[in-house]
C-alpha cells in the first residue's frame, strides 16, 4: 500500500482535504456536534497509518448527513439523533455510538461571570418558550440571589438548520416541561416560539458572542473553544451541575447498550446526582450492504482506530470516548451485519 501524505496544514478546524496516494477515499458527512473530533481523527489517522484509505468528513448537520447516506453520496454519516430499528431496517443501515458529549447552555451577559448563572428546568424552558424575557426576571433572580442582573432583554439563539444538537436540547426540554412538550415537542427541527437562528454549532456560538443578553445551546467543545460562558443546570436529582467530561460520563453510565436495538439510546435527563442533564451520544451510520470488501474493511479499520488510538484525542477535546466493552460489542455486531458482494 502506498503511504499517504496530507497536503494541507495541520489545524484542528481545517477544511477537509483530499489526500494524494491513497488507494481508497472514505467520505463522511453529518453532525457538527462531534465535528472537532472527526476533523482531528481524519487528520491523525491519515498521518499515522499506512492503510489504503484517506478519510474526509464534512460538517453538514445530522439531517443532511443521513440524507446523503441514504442517497449513497457519502460512505458514512454522523448523527446525534439515533434512528429506530425500524428505520434502520427500512433504509438498510447499520448504526453504532461513536462518542459521548454534552449539550450546554451558553450566555453572553456583561457583568455576569462564567458559571455564575444557575437555572432549573422550568426556568430554562420558560426562557426558550418566550415567557421569561428579561435577565432580571424574579424567577432567575430567585435562583441566583448573589448575582446582580441587569435589566437586559434576553435574546434566544437557536439552530436554523436540521440538527442533532437541537434534537438533544428539545428532547430534554420536552422531558422536563409539559408545556414545552405540548406546544413545541422534540426534533431535529422544531417551530421555535422565539429566537434568532444560527447555522450549525459555530453559528449559534457566533450569535451569542455578538449579542449582549443572548442565550443559546451548543456542544460543549464549541463553548470552550469560543470562550463562552456556560450555565449551571439543575439535574434530575435536584443538584446544580456544571458541564464537564466527568459529568457527561456520569450521565451515560446507565446506558444499556447490550439490549438496545440498533444501539438506539437517548440519555437526556439521566438519573444520578453527578449527571449532566443534557448528555448526548453521537452516532455513525453506514450502509449494511457495502459495495466491496475493500471498502467494508477500510471503514472497519478506520472506526477501530478511532475507538483505540483516537480516544486520547477525543478526551483532550472534552468528549467522552466509548468504553472498550462497548466498542467490542460494536465490532461483534459489525461482523454479523455488514455485507458485501460475494459474502
Amino acid at each position: 500500500m502506498k503511504k499517504m501524505f496530507l497536503k494541507c496544514a495541520a489545524a484542528l478546524f481545517l477544511a477537509p482535504c483530499l489526500l494524494a496516494g491513497a488507494d481508497l477515499t472514505l467520505n463522511g458527512a453529518g453532525a457538527s456536534f462531534p465535528a472537532p473530533v472527526y476533523r482531528l481523527w481524519t487528520y491523525n489517522y491519515t498521518q499515522q497509518n499506512n492503510g489504503a484509505a484517506a478519510v474526509n468528513y464534512q460538517s453538514s448537520g445530522s439531517g443532511a448527513g443521513i440524507n446523503q447516506l441514504r442517497e449513497k453520496t457519502v460512505d458514512f454519516a454522523g448523527s446525534d439523533t439515533p434512528l429506530s430499528a425500524e428505520d434502520l431496517k427500512r433504509d438498510g443501515l447499520f448504526q453504532f455510538p461513536m462518542l459521548t458529549g454534552g449539550v450546554v447552555v451558553i450566555f453572553n451577559l456583561r457583568g455576569v461571570k462564567a458559571d455564575e448563572i444557575r437555572l432549573d428546568q422550568t426556568t430554562l424552558a420558560n426562557i426558550f418558550l418566550g415567557k421569561i424575557t428579561n435577565w432580571n426576571d424574579p424567577a432567575i433572580q430567585a435562583l441566583n440571589p448573589g448575582v446582580k442582573f441587569p435589566k437586559r432583554k434576553i435574546t434566544v439563539v437557536r439552530r436554523a438548520d436540521s440538527s442533532g444538537t437541537t434534537f438533544l436540547f428539545t428532547n430534554y426540554l420536552a422531558a422536563v416541561s409539559p408545556e414545552w412538550k405540548q406546544k413545541v415537542g422534540a426534533g431535529t427541527a422544531v417551530n421555535w416560539p422565539v429566537g434568532i437562528g444560527g447555522q450549525k454549532n459555530p453559528g449559534v456560538c457566533n450569535n451569542v458572542a455578538k449579542i449582549n443578553g443572548a442565550i443559546g445551546y451548543t456542544e460543549y467543545t464549541y463553548a470552550v473553544e469560543s470562550g463562552l460562558k456556560t450555565v449551571t443546570l439543575r439535574n434530575r436529582a435536584g443538584k446544580f451541575i456544571a458541564p464537564s467530561p466527568e459529568t457527561f460520563a456520569a450521565g451515560v453510565a446507565g446506558a444499556d447498550w447490550e439490549n438496545a436495538p440498533g444501539f438506539e439510546v437517548v440519555l437526556t435527563n439521566p438519573d444520578g446526582e453527578k449527571s449532566w442533564p443534557i448528555t448526548g451520544i453521537t452516532y455513525i451510520l453506514v450502509q449494511r450492504e457495502q459495495p466491496s470488501k475493500a471498502q467494508a474493511d477500510a471503514l472497519a479499520d478506520y472506526f477501530n482506530w478511532c475507538f483505540t488510538s483516537g480516544s486520547a484525542g477525543a478526551a483532550k477535546l472534552h468528549y467522552v470516548p466509548i468504553p472498550a466493552s462497548v466498542s467490542e460489542l460494536i465490532r461483534n455486531r459489525w461482523n454479523q451485519e455488514i455485507q458485501w458482494p460475494g459474502r
